[in-house]
């Protein structure tokens, strides 16, 4: 199997990192990927995020479909992985904080 880190996957990035907004996305993901991955990759990320808030896998596997398999290789990832994942989850957060229940209601 080739390694992953390429000049090839190198450009993909570069090309993701040209993407302005989500309309774009959709559109350049649509024609890179098969729906079925694309979906795939959203429920990854899905559990990914539901793992940061510490939402236990049995809720994970029932909310997304992904095997008991995928979610606790995603945990591996997003605990002893790159921290590609935390790093995107912290922007998230960041930009939308959780509410403080202080305010107008």
């Amino acid at each position: 199997m080739a390694k992953w880190n390429n000049q090839t996957t190198e450009n993909l990035l570069k090309a993701v990192l040209e993407l302005k907004n989500v309309n774009e996305a959709k559109r350049f993901f649509r024609d890179l990927l098969t729906e079925q991955e694309i979906c795939e990759f959203g429920k990854r990320w899905q559990a990914a995020q539901m793992l940061a808030e510490k939402i236990p896998y049995s809720k994970i596997e029932k909310k997304t479909g992904l095997s008991s398999t995928t979610v606790a290789r995603i945990s591996k990832w997003l605990n002893r992985g790159m921290g590609g994942y935390k790093l995107i989850i912290a922007r998230l957060n960041h930009r939308n904080p959780a509410p403080t229940g202080r305010g107008l209601a």
